[in-house]
This record gives structure tokens, C-alpha cells and sequence, in this order.
């Protein structure tokens, strides 16, 4: 049978959000913590932070942890949105030791990764094979790309240029607010970018998360691009449950 809990947290640049997650169901296995992300989000306060809600839900098993960051074998290798003193950290040995852990307990991957995998496994992207491209609208615009359905980590297709712009300044969720854009005004953005991302990589399925994805039915409708798009199913949950998911079933499975 194996283990059918996890536990996962989701580190974001205003929230760090932790959970026990029921891995056979792929969701969240009662109600999720959220506490805002300290300011400055030093590695040592983010990490008291993560202890804090860990010790809250007097979890003793492996655990998942996603950083907005290029994170390899456990180090983070940049930082979008948190302290730059994480560049070049060694994550997984500071929670492991503020959480008295072994170094192997603790599973540290980028967020949208982490989102890729709840989704590939659990929601929109399961049981399709070929090329499965999860993107997050928000802040910026976060990608996982999975082939039939194993994960090619840390790709960073938020930054492409399309037409002379880094695509998440124009694209992003952020940028619709920011600039006040209607949905018809801010989808063409979004299609042109999907149109350099499918020239690129050709994707089978498109699946749309972040925030925006619970308006799906405002701009998916809008999009004029040939793959076909779809809205993520577990939302803002996915980062604990791709976390907790990697953290006891490893990032491979």
C-alpha cells in the first residue's frame, strides 16, 4: 500500500501555506495553515516559519517543500520574489535541521513543479501522455513541463522573449491588474505567448493555473492558439499537494 499522507508547504513571496494531504485522493486531508511570509523572507525566518506550521500539525514523516526558485538537488539556485540570500543555499539541509530531520526527509522543488506534479498526477494532466505544460499566471508566469508524465525540472518558460519582451511583463496575471486590462484585453497577451511557447516545444495539453485559473471560463474561451488549454483542478492547493506527493513518492514516480 504504502504511505498514504503527506505532508507539503507552499512557500510564496506574501504567504507560506502548509497541509497534511491525502496522497491516494491527491487533496487536502482537513483544513491548510497560512502565514504570511516574513519580511525580509530571510532563509532563517522562512524557515521558523515552516517549522512553526510543521510543529502546528505535529507531522513526524518526510516532508515537501516548493521555493520560487531554480532548486537543484536541494539547493536553490535563484530567487523570484524571496530574499536573494537563498541563491546558493543549501535548503534542504537548513529545514532539515530546523526541523530535526535527516537531510533525506526533506524533498525541496520549484513551485510550479511542485503544482505540475498535484496536477499531472491528480487533476487536468491525468493519464495523458505526451507533452503536458503546466503554467501558473501570477506574479509571473511559473511553467512545468512533463513528458508523458515524467517532469523536466526548473524550466523557466516565463522568461521568453516574445517580441522583444520578457514574456511574464506582459502576460502575467499581475500585469492584467496592474494595467486594469479586461479579460478581452489581456487574452491576446496570453495567446501570444502560448503561440512562441507551442513554436517552441509543440505541447499536447495546456493546463492553466494561478489565481486566474477559477475565472477559466472568462479567458480560456478568448485564447487563438492550437493547443488545446485547460484550467488546473486542485487551484491553489496544488503547490502542498505536489510537494507532499514528491516528498513520499519521489519527483520520478
Amino acid at each position: 500500500m504504502g504511505n498514504t499522507r503527506g505532508f507539503g508547504i507552499d512557500i510564496g513571496g506574501s504567504g507560506i501555506k502548509g497541509g497534511l494531504v491525502d496522497l491516494t485522493a491527491g487533496e487536502l486531508d482537513g483544513e491548510r495553515l497560512r502565514v504570511a511570509t516574513p519580511q525580509p523572507s530571510t532563509p532563517d525566518a522562512v524557515a521558523d516559519v515552516v517549522a512553526e506550521i510543521v510543529e502546528k500539525f505535529g507531522w513526524d514523516g518526510p516532508i515537501g517543500v516548493t521555493l520560487p526558485s531554480v532548486v537543484k538537488r536541494g539547493t536553490a539556485l535563484s530567487a523570484a520574489n524571496i530574499d536573494k540570500h537563498w541563491i546558493d543555499l543549501d535548503a534542504a539541509t537548513l529545514f532539515a535541521e530546523r526541523l530535526g530531520r535527516e537531510r533525506t526527509d526533506v524533498v525541496v522543488l520549484n513551485d510550479a513543479d511542485a503544482a505540475g506534479l498535484a496536477e499531472v498526477r491528480f487533476g487536468a494532466g491525468r493519464d495523458r501522455s505526451g507533452t503536458v505544460v503546466l503554467l501558473t499566471f501570477g506574479t509571473g508566469i511559473g511553467s512545468a513541463v512533463f513528458l508523458d508524465g515524467k517532469l523536466l525540472p526548473n524550466t523557466e518558460f516565463g522568461h521568453l522573449e516574445v517580441d522583444g519582451h520578457d514574456a511574464e511583463k506582459r502576460a502575467a496575471a499581475s500585469v492584467k491588474e496592474d494595467k486594469d486590462l479586461s479579460w478581452e484585453e489581456w487574452a491576446p497577451r496570453v495567446s501570444r505567448y502560448i503561440q512562441a511557447l507551442e513554436d517552441l516545444i509543440w505541447p499536447d495539453l495546456v493546463i492553466a493555473g494561478g489565481g486566474v485559473s477559477k475565472k477559466a471560463e472568462k479567458w480560456l474561451p478568448l485564447l487563438e492558439v492550437r493547443t488545446e488549454v485547460v484550467a488546473a483542478t486542485l487551484k491553489n492547493d496544488a503547490g502542498i499537494v505536489g510537494a507532499a506527493a514528491a516528498a513520499i513518492h519521489g519527483i520520478d514516480h
